[in-house]
């Protein structure tokens, strides 16, 4: 994995020194990225100048080295990524005349891109992956991510340059960097916990959408861009639907252990050491499984283990490392280790962030990378296989309230919010051992906390939007913002499916995926120079997963019934079998203990105001409620508290250019 930064500067001004030293210091930034080596590439004909940082995983030579240039002189690339099956293409481009200095995956997508083109070459790709390719015949820079979004790639002009990079802190190091803080993206933000794509969190300045290409053409006096996707999720879901798997269950079953098993196998591909995030559930399970089913040796697995025990997962995961046979390492972490990565997450992330399991995931990072370099991760499996609790209840729940009166809806929402979650919590731990599995979850008054909302909705769209929001209307919270439309707000942007959990899993790996958990994977890992894949992820098992219909991911109330019967070969029922639990912290009482003090400066009401972005009186109102315990607020008040956080290691003031 690596990091890479460039620009374009259109005004001619700069040398070949000077334009080296400019995106050295832009690359500097990405050394995380990319500890093993640094090199850059300029011409100042055209003003280009692309910088890249190295983290060696394949063909650790001089051969292995960026920027690269294509065998025909024609195309230079900086890459961060994996290219899984480069080893079938370089077979098929060899055929076609090609041949290879060295092993690595970049002088492939070279040979590619100059056998077949850009668009035609995407089409055989299979992997992860953000570049930037300049095309010296053309004079035109090709911008590519991958089709899930799995790496990071940002753009936009500042002033007569354009400037691109892995991560914001890279474009931040171009001299005489300025930008303005994008309220209506900062709206997105406090809606999402994150800020999606294209959004940054500065005006002119975007991320590049997963599987586009985009394109700046110099060939003419003013440059120009345009973008084109090489393949949408969209197409990929009705072509699923209107071709669906033909087998029966137990074929189904088998297809996707054959598929899993070569996704895994080609993402254990390394020249360094290379091991897997085990948490003890469906997804980390099942990749585990199928890795250390292809290994004779045992694999290495990594797990937390909490001091918090309703949090803490680390007996499950031991438990199913020692029937796979893994060399299984785990820490068990305190509120001490944890409180500490808080004042490094702005840094880190580059722009607000506020998914609270950015902490545990970057302190897993941390353990597994003191052992390996690679790193596979069971992202995905959710929302590939219906695992999200919200398609099972949320579905269900809207087929049973849609019938009745709004108003009847209102009063049974009024009716929820009479006591607080804490009060519901203690009602149903009483209750438990009466309740069916499906309904014995942690936190649970905190759900119905969030049903109590839901339950006004007055369309299943409206409803989901509902259950994936952390402000119910962040336009009023941000001081001059215009919250734009997006995938979870648009319902043309959505799927059209009679099967409201279908429509949610699509929207899910749109948005929240790309937008969230990948973010959050990709910079925890990446923040201490590990590589982190997800096989669940690859294109090809997901084209296959939306061939299956509903019923074979979600039955009897519980999500990826097909993806358990996989496992199953591997791993006994009996140690797979208890609720879904994220990967989380004790974040409540953390605001209410040891973070108040922390928190409290950050929610001055007299800062608010001053800062100038945001409106004091709700926030103060949902903090005084979170003290008391009247209420939940813990993830509204930690976007907040990340954007503030945030606005405080950038120290850019309202208005500021």
């Amino acid at each position: 994995m690596c990091g890479l930064a460039g620009f374009i500067d259109t005004s001619g001004d700069r040398d070949n020194e000077l334009l080296g030293a400019v995106v050295s210091q832009m690359a500097e930034t990405l050394r995380h990225r990319g500890p093993d080596d640094g090199a850059t590439w300029t011409d100042a004909q055209v003003g280009i100048a692309l910088g890249f940082r190295r983290l060696a995983i394949l063909d650790l030579t001089e051969s292995g080295r960026q920027p690269m240039h294509s065998r025909c002189k024609r195309f230079v690339i900086v890459f961060n990524g994996e290219i899984y099956n480069h080893g079938e293409l370089r077979q098929q481009l060899e055929i076609e005349g090609h041949s290879f200095r060295g092993r690595s995956d970049t002088e492939v997508i070279l040979a590619a891109v100059s056998q077949w083109g850009v668009q035609r070459a995407l089409q055989n790709f299979n992997g992860m992956f953000a570049f930037a390719l300049w095309d010296r015949q053309q004079r035109q820079l090709h911008l590519v991510r991958d089709r899930l979004g799995e790496k990071p790639l940002y753009y936009g002009w500042m002033g007569t340059s354009f400037l691109f990079g892995s991560e914001l802190k890279s474009l931040n190091a171009y001299p005489g960097f300025r930008a303005t803080i994008n309220r209506s993206a900062l709206a997105l933000y406090f809606r999402h916990n994150c800020v999606p794509a294209p959004h940054s969190i500065y005006e002119g300045i975007f991320k590049l959408q997963p599987a586009t290409v985009l394109t700046l053409d110099c060939s003419k006096s003013s440059p120009t861009l345009s973008s084109l996707p090489y393949w949408t999720l969209r197409e990929a879901a009705v072509g699923g639907r209107q071709k669906p798997f033909a087998g029966s269950e137990t074929d189904a079953v088998t297809e996707l252990e054959r598929r899993l098993e070569q996704s895994v196998r080609s993402r254990m591909v390394a020249d360094v050491p290379l091991g897997a995030f085990l948490s003890g559930g469906v997804d980390s399970s099942a990749v585990v499984a199928l890795m250390q089913s292809q290994r004779s040796r045992p694999i290495q697995t990594f797990c937390l283990g909490s001091s918090f025990d309703e949090y803490n997962e680390a007996q499950h995961a031991r438990a199913v490392a020692k029937h796979l046979g893994t060399t299984h390492t785990e820490v068990n972490v305190t509120a001490g280790d944890t409180l500490a990565v808080i004042p490094q997450l702005a840094r880190i992330y580059d722009e607000p962030f506020s998914d609270s399991s950015q902490i545990p995931t970057l302190l897993i990072s941390r353990l597994a990378r003191q052992h390996v370099t690679v790193s596979l991760s069971g992202d995905g499996g959710d929302e590939l296989f219906g695992g999200y609790n919200r398609y099972v209840w949320g579905a269900d729940l809207w087929k049973k309230v849609a019938p009745i009166p709004s108003w009847l809806r209102t009063l049974g929402s009024l009716t929820l919010n009479a006591l607080s979650p804490r009060s519901w919590q203690r009602v149903l731990n009483f209750l438990e051992p009466a309740l069916p599995p499906h309904l014995k979850q942690k936190h649970s008054g905190d759900k119905l906390q969030k049903l109590a909302d839901a339950l006004s909705a007055g369309s299943p769209e409206h409803l989901y939007v509902k259950l994936v929001s952390h402000w119910d209307d962040p336009a009023e919270l941000v001081l001059g913002a215009s919250e734009p439309s997006t995938a979870v707000t648009d319902p043309r942007l959505g799927l059209e499916s009679p099967d409201m959990a279908e429509c949610m899993m699509f929207l899910d790996t749109i948005t929240y995926l790309p937008d969230d958990i990948l973010v959050k994977l990709d910079r925890a890992s990446m923040a201490v120079s590990l590589e982190a894949r997800t096989p669940l992820l690859d294109h090809t098992l997901l084209e296959f997963a939306w061939t299956l219909p509903p019923h074979l991911k979600i039955r009897n109330k519980r999500g990826k019934w097909i993806l358990r019967q996989v496992l199953y070969k591997y791993v006994p029922e009996s140690l797979l079998e208890r609720p879904k639990a994220g990967f989380a912290v004790p974040l409540d009482a953390w605001l209410r203990g040891p973070l108040r003090d922390w928190a409290e400066v950050l929610l001055d009401e007299s800062r608010l105001r001053t800062e100038g972005y945001l409106d004091p009186s709700p926030i103060r109102k949902k903090w005084n409620e979170h003290l008391t315990g009247q209420r939940n607020w813990q993830y509204p008040i930690w976007d907040v508290l990340m954007f503030q956080a945030w606005l405080e290691a950038t120290s850019r003031p309202a208005g500021r250019q």
